[in-house]
């Protein structure tokens, strides 16, 4: 018996001291034209096909920030969610919901709003915010089977 807790004890102890990767998803819709203003509107076409549409498209774009960190013992969390939650929503959501990503959002002014660059933007924000003993990724699906992930 006595062994047993021994054995949970230290389990516990060793699982604290652990990473773990909590993750939660997001949502937001947003437009964007990708292009390139040094280039004519011809290689634009060619490069960018439909998404150099001069009058915008629009994506439903679906986020997953992941968490990495220790547990903290008096807590038993890696970060609490609903800070999480309220984060992205405050940092991410309220930002570029329903926006243009070329007009409406600064982030963007010189640059093209590919996934890529707006995986990168949304982790820059994020990281700010965040405690930096914890690490961050950001998986941005664009489509159902197109999404990007930063870093890697």
């Amino acid at each position: 018996m006595l062994n047993l807790l021994l054995l949970k004890v230290f389990t516990i102890k060793t699982f604290i001291r652990m990473k773990v990767a909590v993750y939660r998803k997001a949502h937001f819709n947003a437009a964007h034209r990708l292009y390139n203003p040094g280039w004519s509107q011809e290689k634009n076409n060619d490069v960018f096909g439909l998404c150099n549409n001069v009058n915008w498209h629009g994506h439903n774009y679906d986020l997953i920030v992941k968490v990495v960190g220790e547990i903290n013992p008096e807590t038993g969390y890696v970060v609490d969610m609903k800070v999480l939650k309220d984060l992205i929503k405050s940092e991410i959501e309220e930002r570029f919901d329903h926006k243009n990503l070329n007009l409406d959002c600064v982030e963007f002014n010189g640059i093209n709003p590919t996934a890529e660059n707006i995986a990168v933007v949304i982790y820059g924000i994020l990281r700010e915010k965040l405690d930096p003993s914890l690490d961050l990724q950001v998986r941005l699906y664009e489509t159902e089977r197109n999404f990007v992930e930063y870093p890697v």
